[in-house]
Parts: C-alpha cells; sequence; structure tokens
C-alpha cells in the first residue's frame, strides 16, 4: 500500500530546478521509496552495497560514467567524499535534474554536500510519516493509534508486523549501528541506557550533566550522541525564544522525540491503557504536538520556524512558530477535552511582555474532537490534533493569511 507523501510536490519542483536533489532523514522514514516512486524512469544505485561503495570510492569518474541519468545514488554517506567529484560532473553541465542523493544525515556527508555543491544542490528532509498523512480525516482514536504506532512507513504498510518487535530491531539494527560508526561508540550497553534516559527527559529542560550523570558517561560524550541523533532526525531540540524587554528567560533547549512510538518503545510501555494512565501521558501528547508541527514545515520544504518561551518565574508556552518579524501563533498542549481559563495565562503573560501584535493567534490542541474558541473572536481556540480542522490546517491557514 502506497502512502502519499506531502513533501512529494516539493521534492519534484526541486528536482525540475537543480542539477543536484539531496534528500536525508533518518533510517526508515521512506526516502528511497520515495524517490523510487516519484522518479521511475531513473537509474537507481545504492552504495550500502560494499562493492559499489568501493567501486564509487576508488574510481568515482568510471562509477558516474557507467550509470545513466538521472541517477539516484541511495545511502549516499557509506562515500561522503563522492559530493566532490559530482561537482566536477555538474560544472560541466549545470542541467537541472541530474542527480538525487539519499542519506542519513551524518556530519561528515552534511559537510561535504554544504562544502562541494553549494548552489548546485538542493537539501531537503524527509520526517517520518504524519498523522496527515496516515489519517487524513484522524479522529480520536485514530490519533491515538498513530500516537502508538509511531511514523514509520512499513509499520503502516504492513498492518500484520508487531511494531514493538520491529522498533527494537530498529534500535538494534539501525540506530545502534550508525551511531556506533559514526562516533566511535565502545559501549552499546552505555548507548542503549542513553536512549531509555532521553527519553525520560521528553518535554523537560535538558541538561546534560544530568543525563550524562545518570547514565555514567561524560558530559561531551553525552552532547556527541545527542548530537548524532539530533543530525540523523531522530530527535529534536526546541530552541527557547529569547528576546524579553522585562523579563528573564530560560536558555536551555526542551528534548523531544520526531517519532511517538519510537519515543513509547524506549519508555517501555506495552500497551496503550498503560501510556494514558501513566503520569508521562502529558509529555506524550506534548511530544506529538511539537513533531506534527515540526514535521508540517519540513513537508512543506522550510526550515521549522518553532520555539518555545517560559521565563524563570514559570510562565511559559509550549510551542511558539514564528509567521513574521517578531510576529508569533502560540501554542499549548494539554491532554484535557474541556479548556479553563487558568491554561490561557501564558497567551496573556507573553502578551503583557511582548505587546499584543506579537500574539498573531493562539490555539491549545487538546483531546477535542471539533475547536471550539477559548476568548472573544476565537482569537485563541481549542483544537484537534488532526483532521481538517486540526493544528496542521490551522497553521497553514494562519501563515496564508
Amino acid at each position: 500500500m502506497w502512502i502519499q507523501r506531502k513533501i512529494s510536490e516539493i521534492v519534484k519542483q526541486a528536482f525540475a530546478q537543480f542539477p543536484v536533489l539531496m534528500l536525508s532523514g533518518a533510517r526508515q522514514a521512506g526516502k528511497t521509496s520515495l524517490v523510487r516512486h516519484l522518479f521511475p524512469q531513473a537509474d537507481y544505485v545504492t552504495l550500502d552495497i560494499p562493492r559499489d561503495a568501493e567501486t564509487a570510492r576508488l574510481d568515482p569518474s568510471g562509477f558516474l560514467a557507467d550509470r545513466r541519468e538521472p541517477l539516484i545514488v541511495d545511502e549516499v554517506q557509506y562515500v561522503p567524499e563522492l559530493p566532490r567529484h559530482l561537482k566536477i560532473a555538474i560544472d560541466r553541465d549545470r542541467r537541472p535534474g541530474r542527480f538525487i542523493l539519499t542519506g542519513s544525515q551524518d556530519f561528515s556527508l552534511m559537510q561535504g554536500v554544504s562544502e562541494s555543491l553549494a548552489g548546485r544542490c538542493a537539501v531537503l528532509s524527509l520526517p517520518m510519516l504524519s498523522l496527515a498523512e496516515v489519517f487524513p480525516t484522524a479522529t480520536l482514536q485514530e490519533t491515538d493509534g498513530f500516537c502508538w504506532r509511531g511514523g514509520f512507513p512499513e509499520l503502516w504498510q504492513r498492518p500484520d508486523l508487531d511494531h514493538n518487535l520491529w522498533l527494537g530491531s530498529y534500535v538494534a539494527t539501525y540506530l545502534e549501528r550508525d551511531v556506533r560508526n559514526s562516533l566511535k561508540v565502545g559501549s552499546l550497553r552505555d548507548f542503549d541506557r542513553f536512549l531509555r534516559a532521553a527519553a525520560l527527559r521528553v518535554g523537560q529542560l535538558l541538561s546534560l550533566a544530568e543525563l550524562a550523570r545518570d547514565v555514567g558517561i561524560a558530559p561531551n560524550t553525552a552532547k556527541s550522541w545527542l548530537s548524532i541523533l539530533q543530525a540523523s532526525r531522530l530527535v529534536i531540540l526546541l530552541e527557547p525564544y529569547h528576546r524579553s524587554p522585562s523579563k528573564r528567560l530560560i536558555k536551555t533547549p526542551k528534548l523531544y522525540f520526531a517519532d511517538s512510538g519510537l519515543l513509547i518503545y524506549l519508555l517501555g510501555f506495552t500497551n496503550w491503557a498503560a501510556v494514558i494512565q501513566n503520569a508521562a501521558w502529558g509529555a506524550l501528547w506534548e511530544n506529538l504536538v511539537i513533531a506534527e508541527a515540526w514535521r508540517y514545515f519540513l513537508n512543506a520544504g522550510r526550515r521549522p520556524p518553532l520555539w518555545f518561551w517560559r521565563t524563570t518565574q514559570g510562565e511559559e508556552l509550549d510551542l511558539l512558530i514564528e509567521i513574521g518579524p517578531q510576529r508569533f501563533l502560540a501554542v499549548e498542549c494539554k491532554v484535557a477535552a474541556a479548556i479553563e481559563r487558568r491554561h490561557l495565562k501564558g497567551f496573556h503573560v507573553f502578551e503583557e511582555v511582548y505587546g499584543p501584535a506579537a500574539l498573531s493567534r493562539g490555539a491549545v490542541v487538546c483531546r477535542t474532537d471539533q475547536p471550539y474558541p477559548l476568548i472573544e473572536h476565537g482569537r485563541i481556540a481549542a483544537l484537534p490534533l488532526g483532521g481538517t480542522q486540526g493544528l496542521c490546517q490551522w497553521i497553514g491557514e494562519q501563515i496564508a493569511v
């Protein structure tokens, strides 16, 4: 079963304008399936095969000459020097639509792309499936099912798969292998503990010192491991919004996971009832909301303009979305279905600090089936996460205004 990806039109437009398209993203996010679906006539080679990777490394000119264009080069991170040789071929012929590169985010890979293919390459990031891609008119029950199973395409294309078994294999064969190869992780046991300790901190202010202490590793090691997870699009570090004329702000990022299913697996839940009865349910819902907003912008080919806002006095907003110079959409995440006035305090304090013009619209994304206004004229409203009147639809409408 093919699931239509929202980024598809952006991918086709970018390929029609640039000689090279680089599509990065997490392992098993669907990069290969997407480009082969969109460009069925393109030649294809994967550098995951050691023989082909060795050929590309030892004889890059011959490797490229032996294949027809357009050419899809999959798993290009295994030969990070290849972009330098692509630059030579492209400088001879700047026609758009020649090469498609896919790969998991890797520091040396992205450095090679930025240094060798600047101005020649469109760079897009494919996230895991969004709620709207799986359930375009998502009900609350479907939203919960998506949160539990997560957004890896294979888990939805093959409903018979045991998702706990699949995610366990994913951690063992992809995350651990990639991180170990990239950062020379010596102890997989320590790295497994690191992943689970990070999951316990979702939605919280990130303290690398505390995270490292709980795992039993050095703070610099924790920083390196977290950086590769972030570069691999598996975790999201949401930075705080700093500008404040009158209040001292928190300056530490918050940690979220890009995929709710992976997060729930790492937390050790074995059924959905255990999730919603646990004290972590509020943080898991917040994670799902933040990740959906993050995917919305990646699917539009944009860098997510997302922050959170919090003062040392405790006033906060879970999510700020910049839609113009010093103009924001503000979002709070609540697992309740009925929102009370006290839940709106963060919006009012934000307006007091920055002025009413800074807050274009506000939303409390909660467990409601239908949107409803929370103040006069609907300037702040309660929204469902999914469906045709949900968060991402609301973001798109406000940006278009």
